[in-house]
């Protein structure tokens, strides 16, 4: 973090948040390891030590003294995980997903309500996340009180001031007013992210992706979309519209933005409905899904390979374009189909190699489908670490 500042607040914010983000990645520590960490004087960083712990922030731990060591012991502080918890939500098509983590990152539990399609009211769609929130709040064994902050992602660009453009229809599904709601009936700051850029945030912070800089995340369930990080940068745009892939009809052999679930699923019913060549996936009826069509194809069933092998053509067409525009190290398919995408990347980095000279590395996300709400609890802490001052932790 660079220090400087051009007022006293600013650099007293400066200093704090470079103190808490040292500690926060760090268990106990002494004020010798915050002043090596960070490059502040002594007094500075006793200062600002003595006061996050009477803002609630830190805490001081018993001074420890070491059989040769003369002179008044160490300090040793350690930052307070506890003094506060964020919300971290996926709110979808079909349902919502809450997180309530402590100031680590740490998740302390979950809760999901299931809603209707966009064609239910945005009362209920509301309700779905109030009552997902409650019900995780409950299981936390917190109140609404010592949530800092919430972040929210949805399937849909959100701009630098946190609107939605109402450029395509499905987009404006999502504009039902969540960070009002929110806002008004807790108190907190609401922050609203792209679920793709979330989902990228989330395995740069977790995932596959650590210690990556140059970073594309491709979510492919149901419709392809992608979170881009550059130098550990997240792609924004003006919009909000960086990685939004809705114009794949206009890329030859792929002719759509369709996912790798959508994908399996509508291509296994079309071969099972041709009366295709003796296959597994007729005995499924109405249950096909893309696992069960990866599932068969890893078991040798034909049509299933085929299937696999159109979808991974398909998903390296889609990547080598990013690839092209972006140059990534790493991409990272993600999202609830990833754990069975895994039987594709053979047969995807082949179709890749073919289609450009050094291809990135790709990897499935070992996220699951938690990936987006997790990315939503990371933009929430980032927050709490921006905006320390201006929050009242420990309520």
């Amino acid at each position: 973090m660079e220090l400087t500042a051009n007022t006293p607040q600013q650099l007293r914010q400066t200093n704090m948040s470079a103190i808490l983000g040292v500690m926060r990645r760090s268990g106990a520590v002494t004020g010798t390891d915050l002043i090596e960490a960070t490059g502040l004087a002594r007094a500075t960083v006793i200062a600002v030590c003595d006061d996050l712990i009477q803002a609630g922030w830190v805490r001081e731990l018993p001074a420890q003294r070491t059989a040769v060591q003369k002179g008044r012991p160490a300090r040793v502080f350690e930052f307070d995980a506890t003094a506060g918890v964020v919300v971290g939500l996926d709110f979808g098509v079909a349902k919502t997903t809450a997180l309530v983590a402590d100031l680590r990152g740490s998740i302390l539990a979950k809760a999901t309500e299931s809603l209707g399609e966009f064609t239910a009211p945005d009362a209920e769609r509301l309700a779905s996340i109030d009552k997902a929130i409650a019900t995780a709040l409950a299981s936390a064994g917190v109140t609404h009180e010592a949530v800092l902050v919430a972040g929210v992602g949805i399937a849909a660009p959100v701009d630098r001031a946190g609107k939605i453009p109402h450029s395509q229809p499905f987009w404006e599904n999502f504009d039902i007013g969540i960070q009002e709601n929110l806002r008004d009936r807790y108190g907190w700051p609401v922050l609203l992210g792209n679920d793709a850029n979330l989902a990228a945030m989330a395995e740069r912070w977790m995932g596959v992706g650590v210690g990556t800089e140059d970073l594309a995340v491709m979510l492919a369930g149901e419709r392809i979309g992608f979170g881009l990080m550059e130098s550990g940068r997240l792609l924004h745009g003006a919009a909000g519209r960086s990685g939004e892939v809705g114009l794949l009809h206009l890329v030859d052999g792929v002719g759509t933005p369709e996912g790798i679930a959508m994908l399996a699923r509508d291509m296994a019913v079309a071969a099972v409905a041709k009366g295709s060549a003796a296959t597994v996936l007729s005995t499924l009826e109405g249950d096909i899904t893309a696992e069960a069509v990866f599932a068969a194809a890893a078991q040798g069933d034909a049509v299933a390979g085929r299937i696999l092998n159109d979808i991974a053509e398909r998903m390296a067409r889609v990547i080598a374009l990013i690839a092209t525009f972006m140059d990534p190290e790493l991409v990272v398919i993600g999202g609830a189909v990833a754990a069975s995408s895994a039987v594709l990347l053979p047969p995807l980095q082949v179709a890749l190699a073919g289609f450009m000279p050094n291809p990135p590395k790709v990897a499935v996300s070992t996220l699951g489908d938690a990936i987006v709400t997790l990315g939503a609890v990371r933009l929430a802490l980032d927050y709490v670490e921006k905006h320390a001052l201006e929050l009242v932790p420990g309520v």
